[in-house]
């Protein structure tokens, strides 16, 4: 008898598994629906925050250089591919994926900056090289 009780006891919980295993399943997609609602503000001040760095940075004056163009041009593009990641971060599904955009942001930002250091460095040094040669025609 007590056989029996113990195989109805693991039937039961068995059961409740499996039952709770198929709720699981359907919540989880009316949980995604309804958490994407209340962060449709939050998408829409996000990118209102960038869009209005942009124009910020788009207005502001490069000092008519090559190398004050670049480093506006720079800084628009940083802006750019950190408020992509920013919306890939929002879309992330699980902690793995997480990761592997952060990796990749850090891989492609690593690759931007060592771009943009040598593009820049030699901008600064034709523009110092111009100032330093200016002087000396005027002076003959």
């Amino acid at each position: 008898m007590l056989g029996r009780e113990l195989s109805g006891v693991r039937a039961l919980r068995f059961n409740r598994a499996e039952m709770a295993m198929a709720k699981d399943q359907e919540p989880k997609q009316e949980q995604s629906a309804f958490a994407k609602q209340p962060m449709a503000p939050v998408y829409w001040a996000m990118d209102y925050y960038f869009d209005n760095l942009k124009k910020i940075l788009s207005s502001a004056p490069s000092g008519g250089t090559e190398f004050g163009a670049k480093i506006k041009s720079y800084a628009e593009k940083n802006l750019s591919a950190t408020h992509e990641f920013i919306k890939q971060l929002s879309q992330a599904k699980d902690f793995q994926d997480l990761v592997r955009l952060q990796n990749e942001y850090m891989q492609s930002q690593f690759e931007a900056i060592a771009e943009q250091t040598k593009s820049l460095g030699e901008a600064f040094t034709k523009g110092a090289t111009e100032v330093v040669k200016t002087p000396f025609k005027n002076s003959l």
